[in-house]
């Protein structure tokens, strides 16, 4: 009886190997090959360069809302204070995500109409101070400054030292739209160790879909030899529509979008 008992148990224990064996076998043959793909590295796709694409001029109205809200990318909003839509626009674009920054209105060497408080080269540095803190309260979640115009003051060091003095002080940056060869932004913003950038490439001096389709080419250039580029349009149509049909081509081309903010020289 004991005998047959321990044939039953070697059994058994033969039959529970069996089992094993051949859940082993199905198991190696329906996974056959995934070994050999988990060995494949996993790499990030290259990027060609990144590019910041910003949006002067936002204010004065809400017509091209609706083909803003159809860009799904990265864009920087740069909007002006103290107007009938600032704070409506400004909202707006955080909600769907864009960044915001203040447009200051400055003094330009050109005899034009000027925005109301515009910062004049000749102004005090309590006046410069005033309207700076003025428009920043308009221009709600702004993450940073941009000179609207500007070629008197930004070849101003002492007009532009109080301007950086104050951004530093609220960890805003400047962007230089560098509308002056002679601008004294790159250097003073070194100097005083202030996030900083400069444009590269304005996008619609002209309104005409190839032509901003060509500027777009030049910021291309510009960023593949440089790592990145900033390209800098305005709150109209015909601008917002070729960047809403571009901007997926330049994505698969390998160029990255991204904010004015991430591209940040903070020295």
């Amino acid at each position: 009886m004991e005998r047959y008992k321990g044939y039953r148990i070697a059994v058994f224990v033969l039959a529970l190997i069996v089992i094993i064996e051949s859940s082993l076998l199905v198991y190696l043959w329906f996974n056959r090959g995934k070994k050999e793909i988990a060995k494949i590295p996993l790499t990030a796709p290259v990027v060609v360069g990144r590019i910041a694409i910003v949006l002067d001029d936002w204010g004065y109205s809400l017509n091209n809302l609706s083909v803003l809200k159809q860009i799904n990318y990265p864009v920087t909003l740069a909007v002006l204070p103290n107007l009938p839509q600032t704070k409506t626009i400004s909202r707006e674009a955080r909600r769907l995500k864009f960044e915001v920054i203040l447009h200051l209105p400055m003094e330009p060497l050109e005899k034009i109409n000027l925005e109301r408080n515009t910062v004049m080269a000749s102004m005090t540095e309590k006046e410069i101070k005033d309207i700076l803190a003025a428009d920043l309260e308009s221009v709600i979640y702004a993450r940073g400054v941009s000179n609207h115009m500007g070629s008197k003051v930004t070849k101003d060091s002492r007009a532009m030292s109080i301007v950086f003095d104050e951004l530093g002080k609220r960890g805003l940056y400047f962007l230089d739209s560098y509308v002056s060869l002679d601008s004294v932004c790159p250097e003073l913003a070194a100097k005083m160790k202030l996030g900083f950038a400069i444009r590269d490439i304005f996008l619609d001096n002209q309104s005409d879909p190839e032509y901003i389709r060509g500027q777009i080419d030049k910021l291309k250039v510009s960023a593949k030899a440089n790592g990145y580029a900033i390209g800098i349009g305005h709150d109209r149509k015909i601008t917002l529509q070729v960047l809403r049909e571009i901007m997926p081509e330049l994505r698969k081309e390998g160029y990255k979008l991204v904010r004015v903010s991430e591209l940040i020289d903070r020295k």
